[in-house]
């Protein structure tokens, strides 16, 4: 069986629903989104879930009723494109073929790089806060903890919102100090980069409240290895090239992260891209050497951090310009590396990092400190962004 259509998405997250919905407001016609999952999740919710903040019925909605109208759900999964013949070959055997393709699968998590680490979050003392299903099971571990040691990660590599890893740590040591306990609790964090996020003028913010939390900060650091039965986590320092064994009683992993082992494999990614990010005009977000394929969000190689503020200014770019494509006009808009990520520093304050593709300082209101912790901020993040994405950016109209 082959279907034909106009534009052909691959993926019903907030890229793929959010750009089928404003090609649709720009007046295209014949749009298909293919997308094998019955639910869609608001992932910065997560965090929220996993630090007590949210209720899991907050963050799901189903596919059905968030694919705008007039837009095909083909509810299958792409296995392979070979962009020579325009096609898309999908899971059941049948195909898509395509005018324009857009490629937004977003990222799979690689559990099998790290040794025990599936088993681990798996088990009754660890956890993932990335993992839709183990958010509040995250949140069941760390509200019962009075004593002990807790150990957050975060890999090298790709990572969606990489800042989130470290969010349900924060709301989880402002409850451990509301109870009386935090005093009694180890909490360590393990980021790989030299500094807790990379942003300058966030960093010192984050470093002032994991001081004021007493968290131990290992930089230069990753998870190489967990052994569930003991409940050992094996830290490797990669500046210092040496390694030390962890004990604890709770463990909260996020997974190493790459793009679909399928796309991988087609053409689609540059050839040096250990990862499998589409290749793409960091700007125009068009393929260099197909141009009627295009690519934006997790999946894209795009130089910026990954994160769904970015997708908001991508999603207009990219339809701009595929709209120009099929005018043969050239392609005006340009993807300016913007990105945002709002961490939650406490259980009501909030530090909202703007930032470019650079890491440097990019507020929305131009010489507003969007860095500094606010109230206002929690606001913004909990309870304004949610309805702002269910009503306005899955519609694009945001």
């Amino acid at each position: 069986m082959k279907r034909v259509h106009e534009v052909a998405i691959i993926g019903g997250g907030n890229a793929g629903v959010s750009l089928a919905a404003r090609l649709k407001r720009y007046g295209v016609k014949d749009i298909a989104l293919i997308e094998p999952k019955e639910h869609h999740l608001y992932q910065p919710l997560f965090s929220h879930i996993a630090g007590g903040r949210a209720e899991v019925k907050e963050a799901v909605r189903s596919q059905e009723s968030v694919t705008p109208k007039g837009v095909e759900w083909i509810k299958d999964k792409a296995v392979n494109v070979d962009a020579k013949s325009n096609s898309v070959t999908l899971a059941s055997g049948s195909a898509v073929t395509y005018q324009h393709l857009v490629v937004c699968p977003g990222l799979q998590y690689d559990w099998d790089a790290v040794p025990g680490l599936a088993e681990a979050v798996h088990s009754p003392y660890g956890s993932s806060h990335y993992e839709f299903g183990l958010a509040p099971k995250l949140w069941t571990l760390l509200s019962s903890m009075t004593s002990g040691t807790v150990i957050f990660t975060m890999p090298a590599g790709p990572v969606k919102c990489a800042g989130a890893s470290q969010k349900p740590m924060y709301l989880a040591c402002d409850y451990w100090r509301e109870q009386g306990v935090l005093e009694n609790i180890r909490v360590v964090m393990v980021q790989p980069y030299p500094t807790v996020f990379g942003v300058p003028e966030v960093d010192v913010e984050l470093d002032r409240k994991i001081a004021e939390y007493g968290i131990e900060l290992r930089t230069n650091s990753e998870l190489v290895a967990v052994d569930p039965a003991h409940r050992v986590a094996t830290i490797r320092n990669i500046a210092e090239h040496t390694s030390e064994e962890l004990p604890y009683d709770v463990l909260n992993a996020v997974p190493p992260q790459s793009t679909p082992d399928w796309l991988k494999a087609t053409d689609l990614p540059a050839n040096e891209d250990q990862y499998g990010f589409v290749e793409v005009d960091k700007e125009t977000l068009q393929h260099p050497r197909y141009p009627n394929v295009w690519s934006l969000g997790d999946a894209a190689g795009t130089s910026n951090s990954k994160a769904g503020g970015a997708l908001r200014q991508q999603t207009k770019v990219l339809a701009k310009n595929l709209l120009s494509a099929r005018k043969g006009e050239p392609l005006r808009a340009k993807y300016n590396g913007y990105s945002v990520c709002p961490f939650t520093v406490s259980r009501n304050t909030v530090v909202f990092a703007e930032f470019d593709n650079g890491y440097k300082p990019m507020p929305t209101i131009p010489k507003v400190p969007t860095w500094k912790e606010s109230r206002l901020a929690w606001w913004v993040d909990r309870d304004m962004f949610p309805q702002v994405y269910w009503h306005l950016i899955l519609k694009g109209r945001a």
